[in-house]
């Protein structure tokens, strides 16, 4: 069944726009509690970001589920995998994030989790969606939801992160610039890190509601970039607005991807024998890690973009490490999904563990240079460009110019309407001169 809401990493978009209105997501809070939590008395616990939107939103799942008979358990502003871990420790039937993640204020979108703290398989998106055509029903009062505030949710949640470490790890003495995104981080983040020894410098933490991912976060690291080198910091680390992805910044002022943090751990954990099997990247992933990766004999094998493919190719190869550059690391034997600050502590870890610095660590992986460009696209032409003979034979031009030493990757945003044109090689002004006329061939396309 083609999915009319969901998206490849829940449901985005414009507030007022719909789907992102108070009616749809009243609407939803029924369809998801009775296909989630009919019969079931464990609550659906309810986490949001720092938007403005976030309080009307919440108010709305919340009235939905309660009519469907479902209780809810409400968390507050909280980093989208607390709200995952939090769905498996409070024994939770399902978990709801309110977050466009990344994107600016103005846009917002929910994320479900499962049981287990995993993202839900497409065939539950789908019994949503079509409880969702159905006729709104509110169950008798009698049978109505309760719903509950978790008080202690955040240090539930810092004691979690801390105990992904090892026993008695501390970061004494060390020097972090921390960015908060002005999202969802801005309070937990920092607290594990001060707890954990480390002296933190806090900058992106103070959210009013429409300032989230504006100039700050794991996005836009140029103010992260200063902080470290007017704080003489030892590393800075950026979250993004929900908390789920991560970039640093080494001592000397550099941006550190997630290719390259994903390296770092699976080097040091082949070095300390605790690496299961290979690492998983995506079709997006810089060449430099795969590369890095094949002389240490790890093997790595690339999926879709999008962290839920990721998952999927750990769990059938029953791997544990993977990732992407944008700063979603998946470390399956420390948390359910991509959480942000666990990341970046496992890289902190073998910092503080060997004495070495970011850059140190990283120095084996060579990135090939990339340029993106983003076309924006209407979505119902997607279909007329994937089947375009001129767009086909263009890509096939470009990689002839490259002479197999680059990679062409054009692929449509789950999360925004763009067609994205990427090329990737060794000789950077080619690859911005054929990127660019790759992306007019596209825009011609759809000019047509």
């Amino acid at each position: 069944m083609a999915r009319k809401y969901f998206g490849t990493d829940g449901i985005r978009g414009r507030v007022g726009v719909e789907p992102i209105t108070a009616d749809f997501m009243l609407r939803l809070g029924r369809a998801a509690g009775v296909v989630l939590a009919k019969d079931d008395p464990r609550a659906v616990v309810i986490g949001k970001d720092t938007r403005i939107s976030g309080y009307m939103f919440e108010s709305a799942l919340e009235a939905g589920l309660s009519a469907a008979g479902a209780n809810v358990a409400m968390l507050g502003p909280m980093p989208t995998p607390a709200v995952a871990y939090l769905t498996r420790t409070l024994y939770a039937c399902a978990g709801i994030v309110v977050s466009a993640s990344h994107n600016p204020y103005y846009d917002n979108g929910i994320k479900l989790f499962s049981v287990n703290g995993e993202k839900f398989p497409d065939a539950i998106e789908e019994a949503i969606e079509e409880e969702l055509e159905k006729p709104f029903v509110t169950v008798d009062s009698s049978e109505m939801g309760k719903a509950v505030r978790i008080d202690d949710a955040a240090g539930r949640y810092i004691e979690f992160c801390k105990g992904t470490l090892p026993f008695q790890t501390l970061f004494n003495g060390m020097r972090l610039v921390v960015d908060c995104a002005n999202g969802s981080t801005y309070k937990v983040g920092p607290a594990v890190l001060r707890e954990l020894g480390a002296k933190v410098k806090v900058i992106g933490n103070r959210p009013d509601g429409m300032n989230i991912n504006d100039g700050y976060g794991a996005t836009k690291p140029e103010a992260l970039q200063r902080a470290v080198m007017e704080h003489g910091a030892d590393a800075g680390v950026a979250f993004d607005g929900d908390g789920d992805r991560v970039i640093m910044v080494d001592d000397r002022g550099r941006v550190v991807n997630g290719d390259e943090m994903l390296y770092v751990l699976a080097a040091a954990r082949q070095d300390s024998g605790e690496l299961t099997g290979g690492v998983a990247g995506t079709v997006m992933t810089n060449l430099g890690l795969e590369l890095a990766l094949a002389e240490r004999g790890i093997e790595f094998i690339r999926t879709p973009v999008g962290d839920r493919f990721i998952h999927q190719a750990l769990v059938e190869k029953g791997w544990l490490l993977g990732g992407e550059a944008s700063g979603h690391i998946l470390c399956l034997d420390r948390a359910s999904t991509g959480d942000g600050i666990v990341s970046a502590l496992q890289v902190l870890e073998v910092m503080a563990r060997t004495g070495r610095s970011l850059k140190e660590l990283t120095r084996a992986v060579k990135k090939f240079p990339q340029v993106m460009i983003n076309v924006p696209i209407d979505a119902a032409r997607r279909q007329e460009l994937e089947g375009s003979d001129r767009i086909r034979a263009e890509v096939a031009a470009v990689e002839e110019a490259m002479r197999d030493r680059g990679r062409v990757i054009l692929r449509p945003s789950g999360t925004e309407p763009l067609i994205r044109v990427t090329l990737e090689g060794e000789d950077k002004a080619q690859i911005e001169q054929l990127a660019q006329r790759l992306a007019d061939v596209v825009r011609e396309e759809l000019a047509a």
